[in-house]
């Protein structure tokens, strides 16, 4: 899928844990270089453990060879266990693993696809592990998978010629499973941050239209050009081999309602569009490629390629100060300045605050949310009356938040400060095409981020939520760091029942859906995979729901040791 600024600043990683160096009321992490200031200063051991009692139950070494198939599992268990007839190992398998949604409650939960699940031959990379994994997914009861389907491999080879190859056969796999699908239409560049483990470029020949024309690119104020996604000022231009890049997008989205019809409803039950860097509706503001910036700095503008300063120069215009239509601000600093560094973004008499101010970061959000506009008018015409929901994502920028300016998210796009509200007029646009707002950094607590950069991830979830709230606009989320651990689990139960939006007495709301980060080796190891089916289970009791971990972590376990041959078999298939 489509990544997240959270995720580019790397993975949970750390050193080893001594005995009561941790409480399950305090989980702190350490990180990469590039993202130490994220998490507390507090290290934390990847496969994080809490000490004390683990409901979790040991497990025993393979039961034998590997079993591609959940029956053959449950019978090796059944073998070994003593249990003396399948209908039992398949009762408890069905207890304790599909999750039934209860009327009125729950949140299914979804999971991310390696970003690399299709290869660049377009085949199902390691296919055995793939197959394995999907079937140790579905027998945990998770309602499906988010699949990152790259333009960059799809029509690679020239305009309008789609090879949908690996996808065919992935999508037939999660069908045959019962899994349902998110489809995320990348139209951005894998590779260059921090998690990306492939890369995948944009197609050829739109890197070649971008050589000839550098200007397609979005540009800083430094003249330094980013690649990542064609820049949203040539939406309309037929600079793409005679296409605009909004028809492109669209006859990509087409090609796959049309290849892929006959899932669609039913397999197929999300389209996410993807809009720009990471498939987030967002500017490139903050690029880790070659180091231009390190977290948790404010970024910088990117509306200098000739196309957007054409745009700004009319604005100017038609605003009666042709005086500022030449240039973005000239003292908004550096990608890695904090607020207080620059003139523009400081709290007292910034230029954020002026005239001039409210004109540019007018203008800029603007033509943000006019591209989101006109690529979702063409998805909700491509899609209609074929039973998906269309989704875009939104980047959780949770640092220097406790600002006045709000410099992070006022470069990225989102025009968010302490007197204004950025996402409502977001949360509006999508009401408007009946699409659901997908926001990131749900697992994260205000106290794990460096305090310093006035980071508050809680805060800015409850704003977005009362935003969607009052745009009357579903919303759905997603962690931004690989988390195993409870601490974690439990604030992304929290987060989605919502149960800090203030709603009306009597008025119960919900995440409509979550998509969990990211399948990968570490979420099949014994302590993660067992804390994850709980999690699971948990999170399709509902807002209602009131009982412990412990209790739901014991009811697990039988299942567990079910699945555990099927288990073993994904994350060893998974690490060949």
């Amino acid at each position: 899928m489509a990544l997240n600024i959270s995720h580019q600043l790397g993975v949970l990683a750390g050193t080893p844990i001594k005995s009561g160096e941790m409480t399950d009321s305090s989980m702190l992490s350490a990180s990469p270089p590039s993202a130490r200031m994220m998490m507390s200063s507090k290290p934390m051991n990847r496969n994080y453990k809490s000490h004390g009692t683990d409901p979790s139950p040991p497990m025993s070494p393979v039961l034998g060879a590997t079993r591609a198939d959940l029956s053959v599992a449950c019978k090796a268990y059944a073998v070994e266990s003593g249990v003396e007839t399948m209908e039992e190992v398949q009762r408890t398998y069905k207890e304790g693993g599909i999750v039934e949604k209860r009327e009125g409650g729950g949140v299914p939960v979804f999971v991310m696809m390696p970003l690399d699940s299709v290869t660049m031959g377009n085949t199902v990379n390691r296919r055995k592990a793939m197959k394995a994994s999907l079937q140790a997914l579905k027998s945990a009861g998770v309602e499906g998978i988010m699949i990152d389907v790259w333009w960059g491999l799809v029509e690679k080879e020239s305009p309008g010629t789609y090879n949908w190859g690996g996808y065919s056969e992935l999508l037939e796999m999660a069908k045959k499973l019962g899994l349902k699908v998110q489809a995320v239409m990348s139209f951005h560049q894998c590779g260059g941050n921090v998690g990306d483990s492939v890369t995948i470029p944009l197609p050829q020949w739109v890197i070649e239209e971008v050589d000839k024309d550098p200007e397609l690119a979005y540009t800083d104020q430094w003249g330094r050009r980013n690649h990542e996604y064609v820049s949203l000022g040539a939406d309309t231009l037929p600079v793409l081999k005679g296409r605009t890049p909004v028809q492109c997008y669209g006859d990509f989205m087409r090609a796959f309602r049309d290849n892929f019809k006959h899932l669609l409803g039913d397999t197929i039950v999300e389209i996410q569009v993807g809009m720009g860097p990471a498939g987030e509706l967002r500017y490139p503001s903050y690029p880790e490629q070659e180091g231009t910036w390190k977290f948790p700095g404010i970024g910088a503008f990117q509306c200098y390629d000739k196309y957007s300063l054409s745009s700004l120069k009319a604005a100017a215009e038609a605003y009666g100060k042709p005086e500022w239509g030449s240039t973005g601000p000239t003292d908004a600093g550096h990608y890695n300045n904090w607020p207080e560094d620059t003139q523009f973004f400081k709290k007292e008499d910034g230029g954020w605050n002026t005239e001039y101010g409210e004109f540019f970061l007018s203008w800029y959000s603007q033509m943000l949310l006019d591209h989101g506009e006109r690529i979702l008018s063409s998805a909700k015409s491509i899609f209609e009356s074929t039973g998906v929901k269309i989704s875009v994502k939104i980047a959780g920028i949770h640092w220097h938040y406790g600002t006045r300016s709000h410099a992070p998210e006022l470069t990225a796009g989102y025009y968010n400060t302490r007197f204004r509200d950025g996402y409502l007029p977001i949360a509006q646009m999508l009401a408007r095409h009946n699409a659901i707002f997908n926001f990131t950094c749900i697992e994260m607590r205000d106290h794990e981020q460096p305090q310093d950069a006035l980071c508050a991830p809680e805060k800015l979830v409850n704003q977005v939520a009362l935003a969607t709230l009052a745009a009357e606009v579903p919303l759905a989320g997603e962690n931004a760091l690989p988390r195993y651990d409870d601490y974690a689990h439990e604030q992304i139960l929290k987060a989605t029942a919502l149960s800090f939006d203030q709603n009306s007495e009597g008025e119960k709301r919900e995440m409509c859906a979550f998509t969990y980060l990211r399948m990968n080796p570490e979420l099949f190891q014994a302590n993660n995979w067992g804390k994850f089916v709980a999690f699971v289970k948990k999170m399709g009791e509902g807002r209602d729901s009131h009982r412990c971990w412990e209790e739901v972590e014991r009811e697990a376990e039988h299942f567990v040791h079910v699945t555990q041959p099927l288990v073993q078999e994904a994350a060893v298939a998974l690490t060949h």
